[in-house]
């Protein structure tokens, strides 16, 4: 059975059904997904200056990544991949911080306390057990709040995430799974990775409620998610769903998508960009003025930059602390190393 895609905003910026949010909450999903879009373009300009280390870009998938933590409450857990800037951002992780995990500096990586927010995962469908294991705590010590757990369409091909589908099904956790299926897995397209002709009927097998949703349009996005992350809440039942977007970028900085990827498709994704999209619609609907436009754009290009200068302020890690934290005392052989590593460098500069 092929589910039917939710879409509420059109490309042109037309909306069939306003979402139950005020002109400031829209607002405000728009700066969250420009400041998203801002952060992973100097990102990336950062790492082509050797400034910064490689990057999985966002672009294109702003929209999915605002919308599915816009409606997440205190008491609700995020269990991110590592393509979820944006998710992060609306959580309360910094701007700076994530400037730092993505050049290597393991302090970056640690979510702000009290967030709810379980480490960047690169391993694919690595955290999916994970979310189902946190789920199922809640469930026993009778704990408010629900389990969001992000994933891309190549995750949905690993064991992790059949297992993980059938154990919440099997005990109601209430746990919503959301697959950004932006249509490849690095050079992998998606109809290569499964026969089935949805991500979304694949819930049908676990007995659980699988949705299929336009992942460029927010106010779809957030609807949706906002229900099922409601019906976890109340009802302990899980439910997958797929967004499907669109990843305008190379996999990571490493990638070159031109080699696999045909212009033709990227230039028709291009013409659904989901920020261009809610712009029509506050244009159109809000009386938003090219004032209000300049006005936002400013207002995250000042705080990118603060961020960029206090991410390149910070004292860096130095190569001996690659040894903290990992055992209580180290192991012979990783004691060598460390004698080593100290042997050749005296406060980070090589002797």
């Amino acid at each position: 059975m092929k589910s039917d895609l939710i879409q509420l905003l059109n490309e042109k910026g037309q909306c069939s059904k306003k979402p139950d949010l005020t002109f400031e909450q829209i607002k405000e999903l728009y700066r969250w997904m420009v400041l998203t879009r801002t952060w992973n373009d100097k990102a990336l300009s950062l790492q082509r200056q050797g400034r910064m280390g490689t990057l999985g870009s966002v672009k294109g998938q702003e929209a999915s990544n605002v919308g599915m933590a816009f409606p997440l409450q205190k008491d609700d857990w995020f269990v991110p991949a590592f393509r979820e800037f944006g998710a992060l951002f609306v959580r309360g992780v910094s701007l700076k911080d994530q400037f730092r995990y993505w050049n290597g500096d393991e302090r970056g990586g640690q979510m702000p306390a009290g967030s709810n927010i379980t480490p960047t995962q690169v391993i694919v469908a690595g955290q999916l057990p994970h979310a189902a294991g946190i789920a199922y705590a809640k469930k026993v010590k009778k704990e408010p709040g629900m389990v969001l757990c992000a994933l891309g369409d190549g995750a949905t091909s690993q064991g992790d995430f059949h297992e993980s589908m059938n154990m919440v099904s099997l005990f109601n956790l209430p746990v919503v799974y959301v697959v950004q299926n932006n249509g490849w897995a690095i050079s992998m397209p998606v109809h290569k990775q499964s026969a089935s002709p949805t991500i979304a009927e694949r819930a049908a097998a676990y007995n659980m409620q699988g949705v299929r949703v336009d992942g460029n349009d927010v106010f779809a996005v957030y609807e949706t998610i906002r229900k099922y992350a409601d019906r976890a809440r109340k009802e302990q039942k899980p439910a997958l769903i797929e967004l499907v977007t669109y990843r305008l970028s190379d996999h990571t900085t490493a990638d070159d998508a031109s080699r696999y990827r045909d212009p033709k498709e990227v230039a028709m994704w291009q013409k659904r960009d989901p920020i261009d999209r809610l712009r029509k619609y506050l244009q159109e609907n809000e009386n938003w003025s090219d004032e209000d436009e300049k006005g936002i754009v400013a207002q995250c290009l000042q705080e990118v930059e603060d961020a960029v200068a206090e991410f390149e302020s910070v004292t860096p890690m130095q190569p001996q602390d690659m040894f903290a934290n990992m055992y209580h005392t180290l192991p012979w052989n990783l004691l060598e190393q460390q004698k080593e590593v100290l042997e050749l460098y005296n406060g980070g500069e090589v002797k």
